[in-house]
């Protein structure tokens, strides 16, 4: 990939992003429910009590002027106040940020390292038992609902077997001070392994639940990539060069089986953001996804706007990032 590639790819990325902006605030904007209503209740007040809170909220600006103030605000990182957190919408989010991060990482490895070699296997043994089984997993992870799942989870590993824990991050009894906001990077940066071991205890469930999905998905994907790839010429000239098997199959096949794997993997993302709404909330993770619910109940359109545009330019930025792994899988690839 060029410099003036990506250069050119980067630039196509401004549209897409004021395009979502746009979205997004017509979106949260065009919502029934008045926020400022919500935000008053049944509490007595006057028309000018009301009047001064609209002004303060911005909402009584003209939808044009709303949407420039909210694109400036985008571009700055200011997003003004929670309406009721009282505090500034972008210290909201980025104090949950790394939580959705992590849970969302987590699942990512989950669903790699199933779908991976099961798909691979699959492959090999094509048509084969061992190939029907995978195949029939794959439909049924993708058919189950993470809620449904995520609360099979709790009721057999947490309460009926008390495996692991069932909400929340770590344990109350460890105190580990905020460095990243990576729990699982401040734990080994605070050099306390129990503490560590406690966090990845309380990821676990989450991970599982919101990587079934990705991980059934990618079985699939892995499945018909490896057996195109295995038909290939350059495999079976590698085969006759008396390469071993292990090495065709990694270095060779697998390697041009991944393209179509992480644009799989990259698409998913947007589903995966989706998905950590309900594994949020099931599993009590104090990420943003589950702040965002509770904004839209409250009609909190700044803090929404914010964060569903934050779930936009990550989902955009990791599809721009599996465009340039492409030509590293593939040199023959260009952007």
């Amino acid at each position: 990939m060029t410099p003036r590639s990506f250069i050119e790819r980067l630039l196509q990325l401004i549209p897409v992003l004021l395009g979502a902006a746009l979205v997004v605030f017509l979106m949260t904007t065009l919502t029934p429910g008045d926020p400022v209503e919500i935000m008053l209740g049944n509490e007595p007040h006057t028309a000018e009590q009301e009047a001064r809170l609209r002004a303060d909220m911005g909402v009584d600006l003209p939808l044009h002027t709303r949407f420039l103030h909210f694109l400036g605000n985008a571009v700055t990182g200011d997003f003004g106040l929670s309406f009721f957190h009282r505090r500034p919408v972008a210290d909201v989010l980025l104090e949950r940020l790394p939580a959705t991060i992590e849970l969302t990482l987590a699942a990512i490895l989950v669903g790699l390292a199933i779908a991976i070699p099961c798909g691979v296997i699959a492959a090999l043994r094509r048509g084969r038992l061992l190939d029907r089984i995978v195949t029939i997993v794959s439909v049924a992870g993708v058919a189950l609902p993470s809620f449904w799942l995520g609360l099979l989870l709790i009721m057999w590993v947490s309460v009926e077997w008390g495996a692991l824990p069932v909400s929340g991050r770590i344990s109350s009894g460890f105190e580990i001070p905020a460095v990243t906001g990576f729990l699982l990077l401040d734990t080994l940066l605070a050099r306390d392994p129990a503490a560590f071991l406690d966090a990845c205890a309380h990821l676990v469930l989450p991970a599982v639940t919101l990587g079934t999905g990705l991980a059934a998905l990618l079985m699939r994907v892995t499945r018909s990539s490896m057996i195109e790839v295995l038909g290939q010429d350059y495999v079976a000239f590698a085969h006759a060069k008396g390469l071993s098997p292990r090495r065709v199959l990694v270095r060779h096949a697998l390697r041009n089986a991944l393209v179509p794997i992480v644009t799989v993997t990259a698409i998913d993302i947007g589903s995966l953001l989706a998905g950590s709404v309900v594994v949020e909330s099931v599993f009590a993770w104090p990420g943003i996804a589950r702040v965002l619910v509770e904004g839209v109940f409250a009609r909190n359109y700044p803090l929404v706007q914010a964060g569903v545009l934050l779930f936009a330019v990550i989902y955009i930025l990791v599809n721009f990032v599996a465009d340039i792994l492409y030509t590293v899988l593939n040199p023959r690839i260009r952007l």
